[in-house]
């Protein structure tokens, strides 16, 4: 009963991983938008698409975390 509990809550923690993936798409999606639109802009744009990036990957890696954790800790 544990085990399958235990499942369910890791399953039930890796939601955020489509939307950090639609995330990332929509980041960089509007950095190919706006160095389209102002290329002048392109160096300064980019690293705010890195920042964007990092700060929604980190939302994969804390569902990963939580995943791990969640199969780990309750043992009996």
């Amino acid at each position: 009963m544990l085990e399958g509990a235990k499942s369910i809550g890791a399953g039930a923690a890796t939601i955020a991983w489509p939307g950090a993936a639609i995330g990332i798409g929509n980041v960089f999606s509007s950095l190919i938008h706006s160095v389209a639109r102002n290329p002048s802009l392109a160096k300064q744009l980019f690293g705010y698409a890195i920042l964007g990036f990092a700060l929604t990957e980190a939302i994969a890696l804390f569902a990963l975390m939580m995943a791990f954790l969640i199969l780990s800790v309750f043992q009996i």
